[in-house]
């Protein structure tokens, strides 16, 4: 008979544990003593009811940041670094399908606290939430988000790009919510298309797309590295009242893009908001106390998110700065309050 010795005799046992095992009876299925006089072994609490459970849920703050590859989940991961505390602050940052997306989420996603949002986000939901103004508050205006319309040399005109395509970046991305929204209140109808920027760039170069649409923080790479021929331009956009409930006027100019803008020349446009945003708790529940906590730690070590390190954009940060259309959380008016010579709002 042949024996099995040393790694093989090993291996038979650990391919027919599983069938061992399976042999066994289980617990349930041994017979009872009924003459036992043994208690019933007692039960764990369920894990929502265990202190350090119950502990780390209490304050947790769920947010929304965006895309894998856009700038807010990036700031939402920096913030949750800084204002980390143990049990007694945790911040979970969460990848979402956009920051117009990060909205939805916030109103009906459990487990949301706060969000970062483009502030025209509102503007679809006025109809669907009536009082959408009243359940979200903001906490912090993180940077504007500045439009830029680069055209072709034969485009002179925002009326030029009329029934020409125009492309909005791939939905979920700030320009795909933000840029149709805009060229609406301009009253310009054009063929929108939702392809990567990086590829409609090169359509455009070919004389197949008349114009790409970006909504971020300047300066854009693309168009700081880029070698572009003569003739190749932003189109102003002037701030007019109809941009006044979501936006703020902003411009660029050679210091931005140098091989694209004269030196002294200035191209008026406008910029969106993106601003930290929360959900209006009822004052003194669980939510709404860690949405406090939270918003004290943030403000309280703003100065670690300006430090080496982290994204420039907070260098830049007015604590005090306002967002158009919604209401600052009374936790952030309250600790600005509290400083002896707060930073007067950007207005």
């Amino acid at each position: 008979m042949k024996r099995f010795t040393g790694w093989r005799r090993l291996l038979l046992l650990t391919a027919f544990a599983p069938l061992l095992l399976a042999m066994q009876p289980s617990a349930d299925a041994r017979p009872l003593n009924l003459h036992s006089q043994k208690p019933h072994p007692v039960r764990p609490a369920p894990a929502q009811q265990r202190p350090e459970v119950m502990a780390m849920n209490a304050w947790t703050v769920g947010l929304a940041g965006g895309l894998l590859e856009g700038a807010p989940i990036r700031l939402a991961a920096e913030i949750a670094r800084v204002v980390d505390d143990g049990d007694n602050l945790h911040v979970l940052p969460v990848v979402t399908r956009g920051a117009a997306e990060n909205l939805n989420s916030l109103l009906y996603l459990r487990g949301i606290d706060a969000a970062i949002i483009n502030s025209d986000a509102l503007e679809e939901y006025k109809s669907q939430v009536p009082d959408i103004q009243r359940r979200i508050v903001y906490v912090l205006n993180l940077f504007p988000s500045e439009l830029h319309i680069f055209v072709r040399p034969e485009i002179r005109s925002l009326n030029d790009l009329a029934g020409k395509k125009v492309n909005f970046n791939t939905q979920g991305t700030a320009a795909a919510y933000s840029g149709p929204l805009i060229f609406s209140r301009l009253n310009l109808e054009v063929e929108e298309t939702f392809i990567p920027h990086q590829v409609a760039l090169e359509q455009m170069r070919k004389g197949e797309i008349a114009a790409v649409v970006f909504i971020t923080s300047k300066p854009v790479d693309a168009f700081v590295k880029g070698r572009w021929e003569p003739g190749f331009k932003f189109l102003p956009v002037p701030y007019e009242s109809k941009f006044e409930d979501y936006y703020l006027p902003a411009a660029l100019d050679a210091t931005d893009y140098p091989n694209l803008i004269k030196q002294g020349e200035r191209i008026s446009t406008i910029a969106v908001p993106t601003a930290l945003v929360a959900f209006n708790w009822p004052a003194g529940s669980n939510r709404s106390e860690r949405v406090a906590r939270f918003i004290d730690h943030l403000f309280s070590r703003i100065d670690r998110l300006q430090a080496p390190g982290f994204d420039p954009k907070w260098k830049s940060i007015n604590l005090a700065a306002t967002v158009p259309g919604l209401a600052r959380i009374p936790a952030a008016q309250a600790w600005l309050d509290r400083q002896p010579r707060a930073t007067q709002a950007s207005q």
